[in-house]
């Protein structure tokens, strides 16, 4: 197949919704005996149904995340280039109709942010922009790049959907992972959440991720923004997009984050609610599926959740995290993105980690492995 859309277009939406719910507790019980799982034993996971079995399925997670990943937790820690943007996003602070204060760092302000973040002793940074190609495109993060490479081990992207081209130049600059949400993939309310700028052509983003794989990237992350529609409905989707991802680019590794909807500057109300336990069930459906996908908690999570997934499916937690361009030192009111959580710091994170019984790592990957 030459993309995930002709994949996409098999499955639809309110179909996908019919199947979870007729789902029984029977068919949830078999797909947790088996050994190799497919597609439809994560849609029973995903399942109404299989919450009566959450006990059973966070045992099984714990089990096979520690068999798969030891007892370790990687760090890292977010910083964010600018709020500038060009889309209207409905869930959004960086969204262009609000008409507050915008921030691109300067090279001494990446600079003076990144001496704040190996203070913390970060060595995996993820960079984070709005969605404006002519103040934060390519050239952009090339020099940012450039400059951050010498201070950290691992460099991640998470910015505006890109070409093929231009991934490759960024993955000789030293990228390691390229982050892209497709934020829902329910087609039909899509340009409702995104109703001008570049974000709302929804296939454009939806081939993003084979642009990705096509460009060598070592690894990918995927998620959707859980709050806009059906969280059950939407995690299949994104699950689809993962399963064709690792058949057509095997050589690449890749991730799911869980991010909701969070508090922020003239941002709407979640359509849809999921409480503390759905998110479990969700994280556990992830393993219990898939024993090699990396799973990142980020600190739109509250303290007592994310003291209690250590140990029950997380890879990755990010730490200390600041969601406005320059919130670690040089500009500390500029405009978030969204509200954080967890507000502890990374000091404080490393500690409840090993009270927990298992090892931060704040480095686990360098450019010097993989010939770039």
């Amino acid at each position: 197949m030459n993309s995930f859309k002709e994949v996409f277009e098999l499955h639809q939406w309110d179909e996908v919704k019919t199947k979870l719910e007729k789902v029984t507790i029977s068919e949830v019980q078999n797909s947790l005996q088996k050994r190799n799982r497919t597609l439809d034993d994560f849609l029973n996971l995903l399942s109404p149904a299989a919450s009566q079995e959450l006990e059973l399925m966070a045992n099984m997670t714990r089990t096979l995340t520690q068999k798969r990943f030891g007892k370790t937790i990687q760090l890292y820690a977010p910083l964010y280039l600018s709020n500038e943007c060009q889309n209207i996003c409905t869930y959004c602070g960086f969204s262009l109709d609000n008409n507050l204060r915008r921030k691109t760092l300067s090279d001494t302000e990446l600079i003076i942010e990144t001496s704040v973040l190996k203070s913390m002793g970060v060595n995996h940074v993820l960079l984070v922009s709005g969605e404006a190609n002519k103040i934060v495109g390519v050239p952009y993060f090339q020099n940012a790049v450039r400059l951050l490479r010498p201070h950290f081990s691992n460099i991640s992207i998470e910015v505006q959907p890109l070409e093929e081209e231009e991934y490759k130049l960024l993955h000789e600059e030293g990228v390691h992972s390229v982050l892209v949400y497709q934020e829902t993939y329910h087609q039909e309310v899509y340009k409702e959440y995104h109703p001008k700028g570049k974000k709302s052509n929804f296939h454009f983003r939806l081939d993003t991720p084979d642009r990705i794989g096509r460009a060598g990237i070592h690894k990918m992350g995927l998620g959707v923004l859980l709050g806009l529609e059906d969280w059950r409905v939407d995690s299949f989707f994104n699950a689809l997009h993962i399963d064709y991802l690792q058949k057509q680019y095997w050589k690449s590794k890749f991730s799911v984050s869980f991010p909701r909807l969070r508090p922020a500057e003239g941002i709407i109300e979640p359509n849809f609610i999921m409480e503390d336990k759905d998110l479990l069930q969700l994280i556990c459906a992830y393993r219990i599926w898939n024993e090699d996908l990396e799973i990142s908690v980020s600190t739109r999570e509250n303290e007592t959740f994310r003291n209690h997934i250590v140990s029950l499916g997380a890879t990755t937690m990010s730490a200390g995290s600041k969601t406005n361009p320059g919130g670690y030192a040089v500009d500390q009111e500029s405009l978030e993105q969204f509200e954080t959580s967890d507000e502890r710091s990374m000091e404080e994170i490393k500690n409840m980690i090993k009270k927990s019984g298992y090892d931060p790592v704040m480095k686990d990957w360098d450019s010097v492995y993989s010939g770039t």
